[in-house]
C-alpha cells in the first residue's frame, strides 16, 4: 500500500467518523427539540385547563349573586 492510498483510506475513515458523529449531534438535538415542544404543548394544555376553570368559577360565583337565597 503507498502512502497516498494509506492517506486516502484514512481520510475516508475520518470522513466516515465525522458523519457519524454529526448524526449523532443532529440526532441529540432533534431528541431535545421534540422534548422542549413535549413540554411546551403540556404548559399550554395546563395554562388552557387553569383559564377554563378561573372562567367557570367566575361564571358560578356572578349566577350565585345574581340568584335569591330560598328564605
Amino acid at each position: 500500500m503507498s502512502n497516498s492510498d494509506a492517506l486516502s483510506d484514512a481520510r475516508r475513515r475520518a470522513n466516515k467518523l465525522l458523519g457519524q458523529k454529526d448524526a449523532e449531534r443532529t440526532s441529540a438535538r432533534e431528541k431535545e427539540r421534540q422534548a422542549q415542544d413535549a413540554k411546551i404543548a403540556r404548559l399550554r394544555a395546563l395554562r388552557l385547563a387553569k383559564e377554563a376553570s378561573d372562567k367557570a368559577a367566575s361564571l358560578a360565583m356572578r349566577s350565585s349573586k345574581r340568584e335569591p337565597k330560598p328564605a
